[in-house]
């Protein structure tokens, strides 16, 4: 018989004791971290934050060390700070209410930036290296500059355990997010957000068509399914891969392959002047049981990108979800509660 009440697994087991501390991950991340948080110094005092005790290396590395040793709450934190050096912030003493304060006022653009720089070091590192590339990415890097995925995903709700969160409905969702990531590398690109956890898809299209650079082939989720917007994409030399819909009205044109298994043409959608089709896509169909699967990219010419990459490609976009699902169990997020005890 199942419980009469909803449970939350990834709160069940909430850690009280923080890891164990690792000097070879520890001197990685100074070697990566440190030189980046003093180019923001300037930055820092722009915005007229005082150098006090709670300084930005020492904020950065109270963050890094939160997740990365999963401490399990800002009392912890507190006396590993006065205990032990994080990073290269040595220890100090302060009360655990000016840190939680401090958490919840200090910039978030400070992270971001920090994150900005490090991410051409990440991509330069992953280039030195010699690990195999997929078949379809390196087809499609072969025409395009990079390959992009893009999805969006609504938050969790927030355990209302601090007082800022107080004033929440109980189960309120935390908010959406839009991720882009560079399918090659698997470093992320670009993060959106809103507080609207309700808000479609296509708040995020403009943000991301003023991201997007010409020469760059999309994988976009169906949430981004639009039609003026593809058009849009397609004026600016950029190019996507995306799932078609089974509704989908169109009229058939040029057929490059057509198979038990697959078919491959090209389709003309809407109508402009004097019957000129207002968008030219190719649409591919894999046979699959008794249904089949559908996927459109601008893309016209087969031999750019062949149905198998085109499939491929879009199989690919998961690696989002994939990353989403590394962090949450190898850092522990999936059991931080927010509270300030």
């Amino acid at each position: 018989m199942g419980h009469p009440y909803s449970r939350n697994p990834d709160n069940i087991r909430s850690r009280h004791v923080p890891a164990l501390d690792n000097g070879a991950i520890e001197q990685h991340l100074k070697q990566l971290l440190c030189p980046l948080i003093y180019n923001q110094q300037a930055y820092y005092r722009r915005l007229g934050l005082r150098d006090r005790i709670l300084t930005l290396p020492l904020m950065v590395a109270a963050i890094v060390t939160l997740l990365w040793r999963q401490v399990s709450s800002v009392q912890a934190l507190t006396r590993m700070l006065e205990r032990e050096d994080l990073l290269r912030a040595k220890a100090v003493k302060v009360r655990q209410q000016s840190l939680s304060e401090r958490f919840l006022t200090f910039p978030s653009a400070l992270f971001e930036r920090i994150f900005e720089d490090l991410l051409p070091l990440l991509k330069s590192r992953w280039r030195a290296r010699t690990r195999p590339i997929a078949p379809s990415i390196k087809q499609g890097l072969n025409h395009f500059d990079q390959i992009w995925a893009v999805d969006g995903s609504v938050l969790e709700a927030l355990f209302r355990k601090l007082d800022s969160l107080q004033e929440l409905a109980p189960g309120a969702l935390a908010g959406k997010i839009c991720t882009v990531i560079e399918l090659s590398t698997r470093s992320p690109v670009k993060i959106w957000f809103t507080e609207d956890a309700k808000a479609h898809d296509y708040c995020f299209l403009t943000d991301l068509l003023n991201c997007v650079r010409p020469q760059t082939l999309l994988v976009l989720d169906r949430g981004l399914y639009d039609f003026d917007w593809w058009q849009q994409l397609v004026q600016n030399r950029v190019d996507f891969i995306c799932a078609g819909k089974s509704n989908l009205a169109y009229r058939g044109g040029e057929v490059f392959s057509a198979t038990a298994q697959l078919k491959d043409q090209l389709i003309y959608l809407g109508k402009e002047i004097k019957d000129t089709p207002r968008q030219t896509l190719r649409l591919i169909e894999v046979a699959k049981g008794k249904g089949s699967y559908r996927y459109l990219t601008s893309v016209p010419d087969p031999q750019v990108l062949p149905p198998y990459a085109v499939v491929d490609l879009y199989c690919r976009r998961w690696r989002i979800e994939e990353a989403f699902l590394v962090v949450k169990r190898s850092l522990g997020l999936t059991k931080i509660l927010h509270h300030s005890q």
